[in-house]
């Protein structure tokens, strides 16, 4: 019989048939004893050994404890340590031995094993004494039920004797006793002390022998960039002082050019082939580089006259620089602070040349050379950008940084927009009029670029005319085509060029080119703009960042026609470029206020 050591629980009896063995000629010998009609004619004694070895033959009981939740069974080892303590303490007479299959010929004077192999059994010294005792009140079963009847209460009292259930009732409490909920008060950090740093005299205040310590102003000390107070402001450059001699001169040139009437002859775009000739004789000499402004450039206008050239620059720190190039002295170049924060835009008046509009983060102000004063035309905040929605120049929409849309006429007296108008974005960079249909208006801001009609503008729940798709990161800039409107470039920070067709502007227009352009410009330089060649309608040009340092032309169908570079004179990237309208002249801004001239020279140069 086999006895699996676990706690106590309920037992399931399983009838396990043995596969017969062949038995040998004395086995068959005792079997036909053991016919009931033999063991009739055998005394007493005779009988219970023939119902012994017949019991040998029967199917084996297997004695295996069902499964109880929540407890583990015992491991090999220590059931074999558990039966070692219990044979100990085994009454004599009897023993616990592992028991394997037996032969019932080769021991015929003892009973066989009633279990399998490598099980343990409670074996009796087979007095009959003893199954007298047992068969006292069960006289009604077999020999084989009474011998599993006394292996069951034996069975039962060794498990008793080991005394699981009190060792797991008594484990099961000391696993689930808990600690107090009580909480530990945090020890207090023992203060570290800090190694003694040595320290001059002068870290520590004190007077050196013999030499007086100066004392400390307690005077506020001078601004570096002192703001600059509202209202108009005199035409006083700041590297001039008192003496406005030269500043006059320069003023009176851009007057002088300003009140030539301007060329209303029609555009004409001039073929592709002698395009590319004017590109290639626009070179870069010494002479036509000049620091203008202290700082980044952020922003450049160019005068539309023919006959000199006349540039005004922004930078990020509110100057203003005006550069007349073709006087090859000092003085042709002079700053004057403006605004208080970075200059974001500046253009001529279209109307009248004689006035330049100059957009800081809070002012818009126009300097009007006409009189010698930088005048306030609007005060707010966040302004980013703006543009002119009539060829007058007297009314202009204006971005900000909010996302929102401004329209500022100049000729209204106050400080308050005309409209201020929430078109759904979270910022704008750049707004852009169309060139023929002034009622159109482009905007450009994280990753929207959308067309809107200024005509049906809302304080609020505007819907764009048209959008344009495929913008994953923020755009820098977004333009309209100079003559005709019918294409946009947008300068976006996933490091694409995208050019696109909006001559009838459906609800969504996609992208007619992908160029891929490196548009990473990092943190000390100003965002790439791209900007169309006001001669050529198809031509775009764009800063670089490519070795060595050049400023790049595109075509709109995706082509680099040209790259003005020149290694001697060129070693910075101009983000800010551009172009004269009727003459072949490009200017580009670089990062420490310095700007590149590429002119056409006679000697034929190339660059």
């Amino acid at each position: 019989m086999a006895l699996a050591l676990l706690p106590p629980s309920p037992l399931a009896v399983t009838e396990e048939p043995e596969e017969p063995e062949e038995p040998s000629p004395r086995s068959r010998q005792r079997m036909q004893e053991s016919t009931p009609a033999a063991q009739a004619e055998l005394p007493l004694s005779g009988r219970r050994k023939a119902e012994r070895e017949q019991a040998a033959w029967r199917p084996r009981v297997l004695l295996t404890p069902l499964a109880v939740a929540g407890r583990r069974p015992l491991t090999q080892k220590r059931l074999l340590s558990a039966y070692d303590e219990a044979e100990e303490r085994a009454p004599a007479g009897k023993r616990l031995c592992p028991q394997g299959p037996r032969d019932p010929a080769s021991e015929p004077g003892s009973a066989p094993a009633n279990g399998l192999n490598g099980s343990w059994e409670a074996e009796s010294d087979g007095s009959e004494e003893e199954e007298e005792e047992l068969s006292d009140g069960h006289s009604q079963l077999s020999a084989y039920e009474r011998k599993r009847l006394k292996n069951i209460t034996e069975n039962a009292k060794f498990f008793a004797s080991l005394q699981l259930h009190e060792s797991a009732a008594r484990l099961h409490r000391l696993a689930t006793k808990r600690q107090s909920p009580a909480t530990k008060r945090a020890k207090p950090k023992k203060a570290e002390e800090e190694p003694v740093r040595r320290r001059s005299m002068r870290l520590q205040r004190v007077e050196p022998a013999g030499i007086a310590v100066p004392e400390v102003s307690t005077q506020p000390s001078v601004e570096e960039y002192p703001q600059v107070p509202a209202g108009p402001l005199p035409m006083l450059p700041e590297d001039q002082g008192g003496d406005s001699k030269l500043t006059e001169d320069l003023l009176a040139v851009w007057m002088s050019v300003s009140e030539v009437e301007a060329n209303e002859a029609e555009k004409h775009t001039p073929d592709m082939e002698r395009y590319q000739e004017n590109l290639d004789r626009m070179v870069l000499s010494e002479e036509n580089i000049k620091k203008v402004v202290k700082h980044r450039v952020c922003s450049m206008a160019i005068h539309p006259s023919e006959s000199i050239i006349f540039l005004a620059a922004g930078d990020r720190n509110g100057q203003i620089g005006l550069w007349n190039v073709d006087c090859r002295s000092e003085e042709g170049a002079h700053s004057f602070t403006v605004h208080n924060n970075s200059v974001n835009c500046m253009n001529f008046c279209p109307g009248n040349p004689a006035q330049l509009l100059s957009l800081s983060t809070d002012t818009l102000r126009c300097a009007d050379v006409t009189r010698a004063l930088f005048d306030e035309i609007y005060q707010g905040e966040q302004l980013s950008s703006f543009d002119f929605l009539g060829a007058g120049g007297s009314t202009a929409v204006v971005g900000q940084w909010t996302g929102d849309i401004l329209v500022v006429d100049r000729r209204t007296p106050g400080a308050s927009p005309e409209l201020s108008a929430d078109i759904g974005f979270t910022r704008t960079r750049t707004v852009h009029v169309h060139p023929v249909h002034k009622q159109y208006f482009m905007a450009a801001g994280s990753t929207d670029v959308a067309v809107y009609d200024v005509r049906y503008l809302k304080t609020r729940k505007n819907k764009p005319v048209s959008s344009l798709q495929g913008h994953t990161k923020s755009v820098a800039s977004a333009y309209f085509s100079p003559v005709t409107g019918h294409r946009v470039v947008t300068v976006c920070a996933d490091d694409k060029l995208r050019v696109y067709d909006t001559t009838s502007l459906s609800s969504t227009v996609a992208a007619l080119r992908t160029i891929k352009h490196n548009n990473n410009t990092g943190r000390w330089l100003t965002r790439f703009r791209a900007v169309w060649d006001p001669k050529q309608e198809d031509c775009f040009v764009v800063g670089s960042m490519v070795q060595p340092r050049q400023i790049e032309v595109f075509q709109d169908t995706g082509k680099l026609l040209h790259a003005f570079c020149n290694p001697d004179c060129l070693a910075s990237v101009c983000s800010i470029n551009v172009l004269h309208p009727s003459r072949n002249i490009l200017v580009g801004g670089n990062s420490s206020g310095r700007l590149h001239v590429f002119k056409e020279e006679t000697t034929g140069l190339r660059s």
